[in-house]
C-alpha cells in the first residue's frame, strides 16, 4: 500500500460530510449575498480541521493504546500502517491548511475569526491529546456541536455576508445536531473497547440505550427545524429524508454499528443539500 493511500485511509474521508455540509447550507442560505471565493476558502478550513482532528485523534490514541482493539475503521498508528511522528506530522500540516485559508478569512472580514479559529484548533487537538483530553472525559459531542454545528455553519455565512440572525442559528442547530449523531455512533460502537481503556466518552457514561435515544434526539430537532422553518411548501423537501432515517435506525437495532455511521454521514450531506435546494427554490 502506498504511502499516500495509506494517509488517504488515516484522513477517514466517510467523515467529510460532517465538514462539508454546513458550508453548503450556509452558502445556500446566504443567496444573493453569496461569496465565491470566501465560500471556497470556509470549506477549505473546514474539511482540513476535519481531517486534522482524525488524524490528530489517530496519533494520540494510538500512542496510548487506546486503538489496540479498535473496531472501526483502520488507525494508522494501532495497526502499524504509519508512524506516530508521520501521523503527528499529517495533523500538523492539515492545521496548517486551515490555519493559512482561516487567515486570509480572518484578515478579510473580522480579526475576532483568529480567536475563533485558535479556539477550534485547541479544541482539535485537545479532544484525544495533550495531558487531559476532554474527549476521555465525555464532552466530545459537546465540542462537535459547537465546532462543527454552530461555528462552522454561522461562521461560513459570516465570511460572506458579515452579518447573523436567527434562521442560520437554527440551521447551524441541525447541522451541530446531525454531527453529535456521527460521534455518538462511532462511540457506541467503540464503547465496549473505550470503558476497557479509561476512555470515559458519553457512551460509556449513559451506556448504549441512552446513547441511541440522544441519537434519535438529535436526528428529530434536524427534522424538526426543517420542516418548521423552510418556508411551505418546499419544507417538504425533507420527507424523503425519513425512509433513509427508518433504514439508519434497524441498521442500530441490527447492531450494524459501521454500516449506520456510514449512512449517518451521508444522511447529513443529502439534509444538507435537500435544505439547501429548499432555501435556493423558496426565494425563486
Amino acid at each position: 500500500m502506498s504511502s499516500l493511500s495509506t494517509f488517504w485511509i488515516g484522513a477517514r474521508p466517510k467523515t467529510l460530510p460532517a465538514a462539508i455540509a454546513p458550508v453548503v447550507v450556509a452558502t445556500a442560505y446566504a443567496g444573493e449575498d453569496w461569496n465565491p471565493r470566501n465560500a471556497l476558502t470556509a470549506l477549505i478550513v473546514a474539511v482540513s480541521l476535519q481531517i486534522a482532528v482524525n488524524y490528530s485523534n489517530d496519533y494520540s490514541d494510538g500512542i496510548r493504546g487506546t486503538d489496540r482493539d479498535r473496531v472501526g475503521p483502520t488507525r494508522l498508528v494501532a495497526s502499524g500502517l504509519a508512524t506516530a511522528k508521520s501521523v503527528k506530522a499529517a495533523a500538523f500540516i492539515s492545521f496548517g491548511f486551515a490555519i493559512i485559508a482561516g487567515s486570509l478569512l480572518a484578515l478579510t472580514t473580522s480579526l475576532w475569526l483568529f480567536l475563533i479559529g485558535a479556539l477550534a484548533i485547541i479544541a482539535a487537538w485537545s479532544y484525544t491529546g495533550g495531558a487531559r483530553p476532554y474527549g476521555y472525559r465525555g464532552l466530545g459531542e459537546v465540542s462537535v456541536f459547537i465546532f462543527f454545528g454552530l461555528v462552522a455553519t454561522i461562521g461560513t455565512y459570516f465570511v460572506q455576508t458579515e452579518s447573523v440572525d436567527l434562521m442560520i442559528t437554527l440551521f447551524a442547530v441541525a447541522m451541530g445536531s446531525m454531527a453529535c449523531c456521527i460521534l455518538l455512533l462511532n462511540n457506541i460502537r467503540d464503547r465496549q473497547g473505550d470503558e476497557a481503556s479509561g476512555k470515559r466518552t458519553l457512551s460509556v457514561r449513559i451506556g448504549s440505550k441512552m446513547s441511541v435515544n440522544l441519537y434519535s434526539l438529535f436526528m428529530m430537532v434536524a427534522l424538526a427545524i426543517f420542516l418548521l422553518f423552510v418556508e411551505v411548501p418546499w419544507n417538504f423537501l425533507a420527507l424523503p429524508l425519513f425512509p433513509l432515517l427508518f433504514s439508519i435506525r434497524r441498521e442500530i437495532l441490527s447492531n450494524k454499528l459501521i454500516r449506520a455511521l456510514e449512512l449517518t454521514g451521508k444522511f447529513q450531506m443529502i439534509y444538507a443539500l435537500a435544505l439547501s435546494l429548499a432555501l435556493i427554490v423558496s426565494r425563486g
